[in-house]
């Protein structure tokens, strides 16, 4: 479940970003996929991380 939140935080993140650097649609769609992909994995490893130390 976290790690779906961080996904969708990281497209919403790198949409924004995008457009704030005046980016067009494809800019957009690569940042918001390469943003939430980097999230992604970043909420992965904190929420195993946090099962071994919790578990």
């Amino acid at each position: 479940m976290l790690v779906i939140a961080g996904i969708v935080a990281g497209a919403i993140w790198g949409g924004y970003l995008a457009r704030r650097r005046k980016g067009n649609r494809l800019d957009i769609l690569q940042y918001a996929a390469s943003s939430a992909i980097a999230f992604g994995l970043l909420t992965y490893f904190i929420s195993v991380v946090l099962l071994r130390i919790f578990f």
